[in-house]
């Protein structure tokens, strides 16, 4: 992609709407609704890093109750001609295609590359890279299971969706935010992950979520490991302007 002047690519990540009650997230929805109506004035592209919501499952003819201020943003930006791009983050990792249908935004299961201008990034949602994290990389291959999705789908909505929200909150091993303190560089998870990754392939950027907290840290010759932080207590965003990736906390 080309940015044209003026243009600027944004990135956000782990909203986690709906968490802990609807009721409690309304305000943080509200403020990231801002935030897009905000961006899309010069925005080349939105990426949205996963964990929008803190629970979503997809039945064949049914999706969550909710979310119907930042869906409905989400939707007329993308009519407005602006590409969103989402990656599907481990509390949101059983979408199907209802972003794809409804409102015309591709949906990513793992890191995709990208260049804008010349600037080479490498993004995704992030959960369950690199060392360690095992407990939540074994559950993860039960909740991804074809057979246990099919489970899962013959719960009538008002048991499962509920069912599901409840351990969201609950459970540490999902909700992957058991320990949002800055753990060293050495015993950052993502950090590791991202200076392998450059053994291969050189990136600028390596942009992920999943940690919630927001950093910035180089890991090799040009090439620096960025995490978005979150919508619940930090409100940070990444945005691009052609040369440099910045994080941004929005008031």
């Amino acid at each position: 992609m080309q940015l044209a002047n003026n243009k600027k690519i944004y990135f956000a990540s782990d909203q986690h709407l709906g968490a802990p009650t609807p009721e409690a997230s309304l305000p943080r929805e509200q403020k990231f609704v801002a935030w897009l109506d905000e961006v899309k004035s010069d925005a080349a592209a939105i990426f949205l890093l996963g964990d929008l919501f803190d629970f979503w499952f997809e039945y064949k003819k049914v999706v969550p109750k909710g979310f119907v201020r930042v869906l409905g943003k989400l939707a007329e930006i993308r009519d407005s001609g602006i590409p969103i791009y989402f990656f599907v983050g481990n509390h949101d990792l059983w979408m199907c295609d209802y972003f794809e249908k409804e409102l015309n935004i591709p949906v990513y299961y793992d890191n995709q590359e990208f260049t804008f201008n010349t600037t080479t990034f490498l993004i995704g949602h992030g959960d369950g890279k690199g060392p360690g994290d095992k407990g939540y990389k074994r559950m993860k291959k039960v909740f991804t299971n074809p057979f246990s999705k099919w489970l899962f789908r013959w719960l009538h909505p008002d048991i499962g969706v509920r069912l599901a929200q409840y351990l969201s909150v609950k459970n540490k091993l999902i909700s992957g935010d058991a320990d949002v303190q800055f753990l060293g560089e050495e015993n950052e998870w993502l950090v590791q992950y991202s200076k392998r990754k450059l053994e291969s392939k050189h990136y600028n950027y390596l942009v992920f979520g999943h940690r919630h907290l927001p950093m910035k840290i180089k890991v090799g010759e040009n090439s620096e490991y960025v995490n978005l932080g979150d919508w619940i207590g930090y409100f940070t965003y990444g945005v691009f302007d052609g040369k440099t990736l910045e994080l941004k906390e929005h008031k």
